[in-house]
Protein backbone atom coordinates (compact mmCIF):
# COMPACT_ATOMS: atom_id res chain seq x y z
CA UNK A 1 0.00 0.00 0.00
CA UNK A 2 1.44 3.73 -0.55
CA UNK A 3 1.70 5.92 1.87
CA UNK A 4 -0.66 8.56 2.74
CA UNK A 5 -0.30 11.67 0.51
CA UNK A 6 1.24 14.80 2.85
CA UNK A 7 -1.84 17.17 3.47
CA UNK A 8 -0.88 19.95 1.11
CA UNK A 9 0.38 22.62 3.17
CA UNK A 10 3.01 20.34 5.06
CA UNK A 11 3.57 18.95 1.10
CA UNK A 12 4.62 22.57 0.68
CA UNK A 13 6.94 22.75 3.57
CA UNK A 14 8.69 19.28 2.23
CA UNK A 15 9.32 20.89 -1.30
CA UNK A 16 10.57 24.34 0.62
CA UNK A 17 13.48 21.83 2.55
CA UNK A 18 13.99 20.13 -0.42
CA UNK A 19 15.12 23.02 -2.38
CA UNK A 20 17.31 24.24 0.44
CA UNK A 21 18.56 20.94 1.05
CA UNK A 22 19.76 20.41 -2.91
CA UNK A 23 23.07 22.60 -3.74
CA UNK A 24 24.35 21.91 -0.04
CA UNK A 25 27.25 19.61 0.44
CA UNK A 26 26.28 16.81 3.15
CA UNK A 27 28.79 18.57 5.63
CA UNK A 28 27.09 21.64 5.80
CA UNK A 29 26.03 21.96 9.09
CA UNK A 30 22.28 23.40 8.13
CA UNK A 31 22.12 20.32 5.91
CA UNK A 32 22.70 17.73 8.52
CA UNK A 33 20.26 19.17 10.80
CA UNK A 34 17.44 19.88 7.97
CA UNK A 35 18.15 15.92 6.89
CA UNK A 36 17.23 14.73 10.06
CA UNK A 37 14.15 17.20 10.26
CA UNK A 38 12.70 16.86 6.89
CA UNK A 39 12.46 13.15 7.74
CA UNK A 40 10.41 13.94 10.61
CA UNK A 41 8.14 16.66 9.03
CA UNK A 42 7.32 13.86 6.52
CA UNK A 43 6.98 11.72 9.43
CA UNK A 44 4.84 13.26 11.26
CA UNK A 45 2.79 14.09 8.09
CA UNK A 46 2.47 9.78 7.92
CA UNK A 47 1.82 9.96 11.20
CA UNK A 48 -1.46 12.50 11.03
CA UNK A 49 -3.97 9.79 9.77
CA UNK A 50 -2.68 6.40 11.57
CA UNK A 51 -3.93 7.32 15.70
CA UNK A 52 -0.82 8.60 16.81
CA UNK A 53 -1.82 12.01 17.63
CA UNK A 54 -5.19 12.79 19.36
CA UNK A 55 -5.53 16.37 17.44
CA UNK A 56 -4.58 15.56 14.10
CA UNK A 57 -6.00 18.88 12.72
CA UNK A 58 -3.80 21.31 15.53
CA UNK A 59 -1.12 18.81 15.38
CA UNK A 60 -0.26 19.50 11.81
CA UNK A 61 -1.18 23.31 12.06
CA UNK A 62 1.52 23.21 14.60
CA UNK A 63 3.50 21.50 12.23
CA UNK A 64 3.50 23.66 9.07
CA UNK A 65 3.80 26.82 11.29
CA UNK A 66 7.08 24.68 13.41
CA UNK A 67 9.08 24.36 10.21
CA UNK A 68 7.90 27.79 8.88
CA UNK A 69 10.02 29.71 11.62
CA UNK A 70 12.86 27.38 11.41
CA UNK A 71 12.31 27.94 7.40
CA UNK A 72 13.01 31.43 7.76
CA UNK A 73 16.93 31.09 8.37
CA UNK A 74 17.68 29.71 4.89
CA UNK A 75 15.08 32.82 3.50
CA UNK A 76 17.20 34.94 5.58
CA UNK A 77 19.98 33.63 4.39
CA UNK A 78 19.40 34.20 0.92
CA UNK A 79 18.37 37.33 1.22
CA UNK A 80 21.79 38.81 2.86
CA UNK A 81 19.54 39.39 6.18
CA UNK A 82 20.06 38.71 9.70
CA UNK A 83 19.02 34.95 11.09
CA UNK A 84 17.17 34.53 14.38
CA UNK A 85 19.65 34.93 17.18
CA UNK A 86 18.56 31.26 18.30
CA UNK A 87 19.83 29.80 14.77
CA UNK A 88 23.18 32.39 14.77
CA UNK A 89 25.66 29.87 16.16
CA UNK A 90 24.83 26.97 13.93
CA UNK A 91 24.61 29.69 10.53
CA UNK A 92 27.94 30.74 11.88
CA UNK A 93 29.45 27.76 12.25
CA UNK A 94 28.02 25.60 9.19
CA UNK A 95 31.09 25.53 7.01
CA UNK A 96 33.74 24.65 9.99
CA UNK A 97 34.61 21.55 10.41
CA UNK A 98 32.62 19.86 13.33
CA UNK A 99 31.35 16.11 13.95
CA UNK A 100 27.76 15.62 12.53
CA UNK A 101 26.64 15.23 16.42
CA UNK A 102 27.28 18.79 17.05
CA UNK A 103 25.68 20.57 14.08
CA UNK A 104 22.35 18.10 14.57
CA UNK A 105 22.20 19.21 18.27
CA UNK A 106 22.75 23.06 17.86
CA UNK A 107 20.02 22.58 15.45
CA UNK A 108 17.45 20.46 17.70
CA UNK A 109 18.30 22.78 20.52
CA UNK A 110 17.44 26.16 18.35
CA UNK A 111 14.33 24.55 16.93
CA UNK A 112 13.07 23.06 20.12
CA UNK A 113 13.75 25.43 22.92
CA UNK A 114 13.47 28.27 20.69
CA UNK A 115 10.90 28.10 17.67
CA UNK A 116 8.82 25.19 19.09
CA UNK A 117 7.68 27.22 22.03
CA UNK A 118 6.94 30.20 19.79
CA UNK A 119 5.16 27.85 17.18
CA UNK A 120 2.86 26.99 20.08
CA UNK A 121 1.95 29.91 21.53
CA UNK A 122 1.22 31.31 17.00
CA UNK A 123 -0.72 27.68 16.62
CA UNK A 124 -3.27 28.51 19.65
CA UNK A 125 -3.76 32.10 18.80
CA UNK A 126 -4.15 31.01 15.19
CA UNK A 127 -6.91 28.24 16.49
CA UNK A 128 -8.04 30.42 19.55
CA UNK A 129 -7.05 27.08 21.82
CA UNK A 130 -4.98 27.61 25.23
CA UNK A 131 -1.83 25.67 25.23
CA UNK A 132 -2.60 23.11 28.42
CA UNK A 133 -6.41 22.42 26.78
CA UNK A 134 -7.03 19.12 25.49
CA UNK A 135 -4.20 17.22 24.15
CA UNK A 136 -2.10 19.61 22.75
CA UNK A 137 0.63 19.17 25.21
CA UNK A 138 0.58 15.60 24.80
CA UNK A 139 1.04 15.73 20.59
CA UNK A 140 4.20 18.45 21.63
CA UNK A 141 5.62 15.78 23.28
CA UNK A 142 4.91 12.89 20.46
CA UNK A 143 6.25 15.26 18.07
CA UNK A 144 9.38 15.69 20.57
CA UNK A 145 9.34 12.01 20.44
CA UNK A 146 9.97 11.47 16.44
CA UNK A 147 12.68 14.66 16.73
CA UNK A 148 14.59 12.47 19.27
CA UNK A 149 13.89 9.09 17.38
CA UNK A 150 15.71 10.43 14.27
CA UNK A 151 18.52 11.81 16.30
CA UNK A 152 19.44 8.84 17.97
CA UNK A 153 21.40 7.04 14.93
CA UNK A 154 23.53 10.09 14.56
CA UNK A 155 24.15 10.42 18.48
CA UNK A 156 24.96 6.32 18.45
CA UNK A 157 27.13 6.59 15.64
CA UNK A 158 29.03 8.87 17.63
CA UNK A 159 28.93 7.22 20.94
CA UNK A 160 30.02 4.06 19.49
CA UNK A 161 32.45 4.41 16.65
CA UNK A 162 33.65 8.31 16.65
CA UNK A 163 34.64 8.27 20.81
CA UNK A 164 35.82 4.79 20.41
CA UNK A 165 38.15 5.75 17.24
CA UNK A 166 39.72 8.52 19.06
CA UNK A 167 39.63 7.75 22.59
CA UNK A 168 40.26 9.39 25.73
CA UNK A 169 41.06 13.17 23.45
CA UNK A 170 37.66 13.40 22.06
CA UNK A 171 36.07 12.73 26.28
CA UNK A 172 35.42 16.22 26.58
CA UNK A 173 33.69 17.50 23.29
CA UNK A 174 31.95 13.60 24.23
CA UNK A 175 30.54 15.03 27.49
CA UNK A 176 29.31 18.00 26.07
CA UNK A 177 27.52 16.55 23.65
CA UNK A 178 26.18 13.40 25.72
CA UNK A 179 25.02 16.24 28.21
CA UNK A 180 22.22 17.84 25.97
CA UNK A 181 19.19 15.95 26.76
CA UNK A 182 16.19 15.31 23.97
CA UNK A 183 13.63 15.09 27.24
CA UNK A 184 15.28 17.86 28.94
CA UNK A 185 14.77 20.65 25.76
CA UNK A 186 10.99 19.47 25.47
CA UNK A 187 10.07 20.19 28.87
CA UNK A 188 11.98 23.67 29.00
CA UNK A 189 10.17 24.24 25.54
CA UNK A 190 6.59 23.75 26.59
CA UNK A 191 7.77 25.26 30.06
CA UNK A 192 8.49 28.46 27.57
CA UNK A 193 6.02 28.67 25.68
CA UNK A 194 3.30 28.20 29.07
CA UNK A 195 5.00 31.36 29.99
CA UNK A 196 5.01 33.27 26.42
CA UNK A 197 1.00 32.10 26.39
CA UNK A 198 0.53 33.48 29.94
CA UNK A 199 2.44 37.14 29.14
CA UNK A 200 1.31 37.20 25.68
CA UNK A 201 -1.18 40.52 26.14
CA UNK A 202 1.54 41.69 28.92
CA UNK A 203 3.07 45.06 27.34
CA UNK A 204 6.40 44.67 26.31
CA UNK A 205 6.94 41.26 28.16
CA UNK A 206 6.33 38.95 25.43
CA UNK A 207 9.18 40.39 23.02
CA UNK A 208 11.63 40.42 26.50
CA UNK A 209 10.81 36.93 27.36
CA UNK A 210 11.75 35.68 23.76
CA UNK A 211 14.78 37.95 23.97
CA UNK A 212 15.69 36.24 26.62
CA UNK A 213 14.86 32.38 25.72
CA UNK A 214 16.50 33.35 22.22
CA UNK A 215 19.56 34.35 24.27
CA UNK A 216 19.96 31.61 26.64
CA UNK A 217 19.26 29.40 22.93
CA UNK A 218 22.30 30.90 21.56
CA UNK A 219 24.58 30.45 23.96
CA UNK A 220 23.79 26.45 24.73
CA UNK A 221 24.49 26.21 20.66
CA UNK A 222 27.65 27.78 21.00
CA UNK A 223 28.55 25.35 23.61
CA UNK A 224 27.33 22.31 21.50
CA UNK A 225 29.12 23.87 18.44
CA UNK A 226 32.64 24.26 20.86
CA UNK A 227 35.68 23.54 18.23
CA UNK A 228 37.42 20.43 18.84
CA UNK A 229 40.65 19.61 17.05
CA UNK A 230 39.61 15.97 15.31
CA UNK A 231 43.41 13.83 16.65
CA UNK A 232 45.33 11.86 14.27
CA UNK A 233 44.26 8.11 14.62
Amino acid sequence: MSPTPAPAAIEAVLSEMDAVLMPLPASDGIAVFLDIYRQVTALVAQRLTDGTFQDPAFTEALDVVFADIFLDVPRAIAAGQPVATAWQPLVDARAAPRFPLQFALAGMNAHINHDLALAVVDTCRQRNRDPQSGSIHGDFDRINGLLAQLVGPIRAEFLDKTVVQYGAPLAPLANILTSFSMDRARDAAWAAAVTLWTVRDVPFVPEATEQALANTVNLVSRQLLTPFPIPPV
